[in-house]
Parts: structure tokens; sequence; C-alpha cells
């Protein structure tokens, strides 16, 4: 028989301890062709990259969004914000996204990757949707980050509701904006590495 396992509650993950997140220091923005080669070469490293996108919200009925406006991919070291407004600077986040053999791992990435082809017409390859691996080890409902975050590190992981449906197709990202994005593609890498996958 099944046993499935409780998803944790927005109560009991409001009493756990703050997870650590990256700082700015540890956060490149890429906005240039240039940035972005040496964005790639950097990521050319790791096997395994956290993955999100961030798309200005819609708020109107039937309002189709044009994002992705931004996308974060990140290691256990450092993420790359890289902002989809100069062609030369999506070419190269198309050529990352495509690529074969390295594990894109993120939540709830449906979405995400048929924005993707609609936007930069590349289907990413070798994505990880990480709720399907704590489905398969048991947990009936999706987890999310949050959820993730408390049951590998017994942790908290803070998220920024004002972030979150803030204007990502801005040209200045803010501070909060960029500490947002990347330490969501970052914490989907440090869970990638706790779920002991590779």
């Amino acid at each position: 028989m099944h046993t499935t396992l409780p998803t944790p509650s927005k109560e009991q993950i409001a009493l756990l301890d703050p997870f650590e997140r990256l700082d700015l220091d540890r956060i490149d923005l890429v906005t240039t062709a240039p940035q972005a080669d040496k964005a790639c070469a950097a990521l050319a490293a790791a096997t395994v990259w956290g993955f999100d996108t961030e798309s200005k919200p819609t708020f109107v009925k039937d309002q189709v969004s044009d994002g992705p406006h931004i996308v974060q991919l990140a290691t256990l070291e450092r993420a790359w914000v890289f902002q989809l407004h100069d062609p030369g600077c999506c070419a190269r986040v198309a050529e990352l996204l495509a690529l074969r053999g390295v594990i894109k791992a993120g939540f709830g990435l449906g979405d995400d990757r048929k924005r993707i082809l609609s936007k930069l017409g590349v289907e990413p390859a070798d994505v990880l949707e990480l709720n399907s691996i704590f489905r398969q080890r048991g947990y009936r409902k999706d987890m999310g980050v949050k959820g993730a975050v408390a049951v590998l590190f017994q942790q908290r992981f803070m998220k920024s509701k004002k972030a979150a449906t803030s204007n990502w197709a801005n040209p200045h990202l803010t501070e909060s904006q960029l500490l947002y994005a990347a330490n969501d593609a970052w914490a989907a890498a440090r869970v990638f590495a706790a779920l002991g996958l590779d």
C-alpha cells in the first residue's frame, strides 16, 4: 500500500527558521550578448541548473502574456538573471535552454515551457519538474519550492508577494526583484542536490 506523505501547511512552514538566500554579490544580471557569453561559460561547468522564469503579470481576463521577460538559471554557487530585451541575449538564452545533457530543475514549469517555446522558439531540453519527484516519493499535493525547502531543510523559504507580482518587463529591475528571481532558481538547484538525484 502506498503511504501518502503530508505536504507541510503554511502554518507549519511559518514556524521554521528562514532558509539562507543568495545575496546580490552572487547574482549576475545579464542584459547583453557579451554578458550572456560570460554567463554561458560559467554555467558550462555545471551539469544541473536551477531554472525558473518570470513574466509581467496580466490582470485582464483573456490577456495573453508576452513573457517570459526574465529567465533565471542557477548553480549551487551563483545565479544568473537574464533579461530578454536584447536579441543577442535572447539568442544565448535560447541556446542554453535547448542544450542537451544539462538538467534544468524547477517547480511548476509547464507554463514556462509553453511561453519559452512561443517567445524564444525553442523547446527547453532535459527539464526536470521537481514536483513530480516528490509525487514519486509519496507526496500527493504539488510541493512548490516552499514545501520542498520545508521538507528537505526544515526551513522556511521567503518569497515577497510584492516582487512576485511586480513588472518583470521593466528594463531596470529592483534589488528585491533580482533577489526574488535568483533565489527561486537557486532554491531549485539546492532542492535537486538535496534529493540526491545525481
